[in-house]
């Protein structure tokens, strides 16, 4: 099985240049004028040049004010605290404070198009820690 992010986005260029400077992914290709593909994660990632209200799934219309789903992704750093810099100087919003556990540091951010994303540091043996 391969996993693709695709991240539905209103402004190409701006995403662009937000996964770029925030997460230091890398474009690899252009489909059309509506499509990048980012490289430089286990997964490639798929910008999608989307319009704010749109037509999404569920028939529901496209909303990018920071909004809630069950599902995020996770950015796995080697160093929080350069990462921490790096995202809200490229445009991401701090959702709190650096959070500790056993198996390492995490913190909540939202990128600039309302998606939730974590920035993550394994410590020790990361997730192993914990493990049953």
């Amino acid at each position: 099985m391969r996993l693709l992010l695709n991240i539905d986005v209103p402004d190409l260029a701006a995403a662009e240049a937000f996964y770029v400077a925030a997460f230091g992914l890398a474009p690899a290709r252009r489909f059309g004028d509506a499509v990048v593909e980012l490289t430089g994660a286990e997964a490639p990632v798929y910008l999608l040049r989307k319009a704010a209200g749109s037509e999404g799934a569920g028939g529901r219309l496209r909303d990018y004010g920071r909004h809630w789903t069950p599902l995020h992704c996770d950015v796995v750093v080697d160093d929080l605290d350069a990462a921490l810099a790096r995202a809200p100087a490229a445009g991401a919003t701090c959702e709190g404070e650096v959070r500790e556990a056993a198996w390492g540091r995490i913190v909540q951010l939202a990128d600039p198009f309302g998606h939730g994303w974590c920035l993550l540091q394994f410590l020790g043996r990361g997730y192993d820690e914990i493990a049953t």
